[in-house]
């Protein structure tokens, strides 16, 4: 057990640059408190002594803002940056080197008893105010955006954000997205539907169907005027303005002076 706190320590200087000494660490995080303090509750609940488990829990759960049952199985160099708001469940399982951020709920979407808790595998990262919700599997070093609501089973190295969750990418590579042509309009434009992997916008998803409809309407009408060029050899196809740089200008400076 004492083994299992050092490395929990450890674990906070590993990833938290504000860290700057054993003392301290131990004195001012929250989240290694909850985190000792649950190993303690989860041991004494194993031995069958569930109501002095659940009475430290509640404890924990006063001094820090963070609710961890003390059913809820957890790996090794387990890591709560800031804390306050955080809730896991009693079947919730996490695996080693997982992390998560303030605001995050490993729930359940129902009220039978058994595997009702979500199981996190080696090296997640939960971003803050996600909630993870029912009895399926976090793939190992699976990335869960910040305020995403995730209720299905994420692949191993997938990055999963909004509202419900979806995959965005799978291994570094994008799961779904623009074509190169509306990729290179939407960069011009200032947009980027991907900037929203950290916080789900629904302007950014509604400008995104609406790139989608115009390139298929653009694919659509290069199709129909091929098709009377063969048929009228005297057609000509409309030329199309250019989008020039200096037209996104106005918006690029309104984004900088919002930067300030």
């Amino acid at each position: 057990m004492f083994s299992g706190i050092k490395d929990d320590i450890q674990s906070f200087f590993n990833r938290d640059p504000a860290a700057r000494g054993w003392f301290e660490v131990l004195l001012n995080y929250p989240g290694l408190h909850a985190v000792i303090i649950h190993r303690l509750s989860h041991r004494l609940w194993r031995w069958n002594i569930k109501t002095l488990a659940r009475w430290i829990s509640q404890l924990a759960r006063w001094f820090t803002g963070i609710e961890i049952h003390p059913g809820a199985t957890i790996g090794k160099r387990f890591f709560i940056d800031h804390g306050m708001g955080i809730v896991i469940g009693e079947t919730a399982e996490i695996g080693d080197d997982v992390t998560v951020y303030q605001g995050v709920t490993l729930g359940g979407t129902s009220w039978q008893k058994g595997k009702r808790h979500p199981t996190l595998e080696d090296g997640v990262i939960v971003g803050a105010g996600a909630k993870v919700l029912g009895p399926f599997k976090v793939g190992k070093n699976a990335r869960i955006g910040s305020n995403a609501v995730v209720t299905k089973e994420v692949p191993e190295g997938a990055t999963v954000v909004g509202i419900p969750g979806r995959v965005v990418r799978l291994k570094g590579e994008r799961a779904q997205g623009f074509s190169t042509e509306q990729e290179e309009l939407a960069k011009r434009m200032g947009f980027d539907a991907y900037g929203v992997a950290e916080m789900p916008d629904i302007t950014a998803h509604a400008i995104k169907a609406l790139l989608d409809h115009v390139n298929a309407q653009d694919q659509r009408i290069d199709r129909m005027c091929a098709s009377l060029q063969k048929m009228d050899k005297s057609f000509t196809t409309p030329e199309m303005p250019d989008l020039k740089d200096e037209d996104f200008a106005v918006i690029e400076a309104s984004d900088q002076q919002n930067s300030v």
